[in-house]
């Protein structure tokens, strides 16, 4: 999993030195998709993920900006700084999949690349 997590991040450098910041989430993110496509990086963008409540399903659906190797959720943001809440929905993305790795990435900040990976550090059980 260390070696996909670096892959990812390589990409995701990419893209952020060719276009700097400035640009919106969804630019971000279809540049990116262009770039893990380029590099063979398997990924599924935005998908449904079902949340339930005592078993049952709920009909709001999360929806992480990608799944990436199959097992690292990605929140991705165009914003001067990440804060606290956008970590939070990283952690619930993890809760609900129940992946073992997530990773925030922020293409707002004017002086670099803004990162950062999370592990699941518990079993968390999911319906």
């Amino acid at each position: 999993m260390q070696q996909e997590g670096y892959d990812f991040m390589a990409a995701a450098f990419d893209v952020y030195n060719d276009m700097g910041n400035g640009y919106t989430e969804d630019i971000y993110q279809e540049a990116l998709e262009l770039e893990l496509v380029d590099r063979k990086i398997p990924f599924h963008a935005q998908p449904e993920l079902t949340i339930c409540y005592k078993g049952k399903p709920l009909r709001k659906k999360f929806r992480p900006d990608l799944l990436v190797f199959s097992d690292i959720v990605v929140e991705l943001k165009a914003v001067t700084a990440y804060t606290s809440e956008h970590e939070a929905q990283l952690l619930n993305y993890l809760k609900a999949t129940g992946k073992p790795i997530g990773y925030l990435v922020n293409f707002g900040c004017r002086e670099k690349l803004e990162w950062k990976r999370f592990a699941r550090t518990r079993k968390i059980s999911v319906n």
